[in-house]
């Protein structure tokens, strides 16, 4: 009787903090490997992101599983929703960014250093304020949003100047290539700037 009741009347608890905290953690060792990568041009080690990318998925389904089956939830439902999906267009973003590497034949990834430096920074930020969630502390919380946000402007302009550069250059060809690679780098750090926003949200909405 008692096992009837567990399974089908009381409503079930999952540890979201956690969870989410796993997903910011799978996604900052991305992008850090990503920089390690491309700063050492080592493709092979670009290229083994794509299994991290399948990690990455699984864990996202697995907990926006555990979000549609229970009651009990330490956040709203619809913070916790789009947490879930911003941290997992991180990694997709990460996995776009090495497709595009790899189809357009880029092997120069090492001038990319300062953005990149730039994206790990940001990853690291927000793992770190995901793993203060539980604190209910802004204080301490607050402090890693902001270093995103200011992060997110850096990344803006150092790939707004680099894009400045590379169309005083003359081969289209070059040009388009490495264009797009700018863009998907801020895509990178778009992404890590809206889960920022919603740690925001999160925090706000518990203190």
């Amino acid at each position: 009787m008692a096992g009837f009741i567990g399974k089908y009347l009381l409503p079930r608890e999952i540890d979201f903090n956690k969870a989410l905290l796993n997903q910011a953690r799978l996604g900052r060792s991305m992008v850090e490997e990503l920089y390690q990568a491309c700063v050492d041009e080592d493709k092979d080690r670009l290229a083994s992101l794509s299994t991290a990318a399948m990690q990455a998925r699984k864990l996202k389904a697995k907990n926006m599983g555990q979000l549609l089956d229970v009651f009990i939830t330490p956040y709203d439902k619809e913070s916790i929703y789009r947490m879930i999906t911003q941290l997992d267009w991180v990694t997709l973003s990460v996995k776009h960014f090495v497709l595009e590497t790899d189809l357009y034949d880029i092997h120069e990834l090492a001038e990319y250093e300062p953005i990149l430096r730039t994206l790990a920074t940001m990853a690291i930020a927000l793992e770190k304020g995901i793993a203060n969630l539980p604190s209910k502390t802004l204080g301490i919380i607050a402090p890693k949003i902001d270093q995103v946000h200011d992060l997110y402007d850096e990344v803006v302009e150092t790939c707004a100047k680099t894009t400045a550069t590379l169309l005083a250059q003359d081969d289209i060809k070059h040009i388009i290539r490495h264009k797009d690679i700018l863009l998907q780098l801020k895509e990178i750090a778009k992404r890590l700037h809206i889960s920022a926003n919603t740690l925001e949200d999160m925090a706000i909405k518990i203190v």
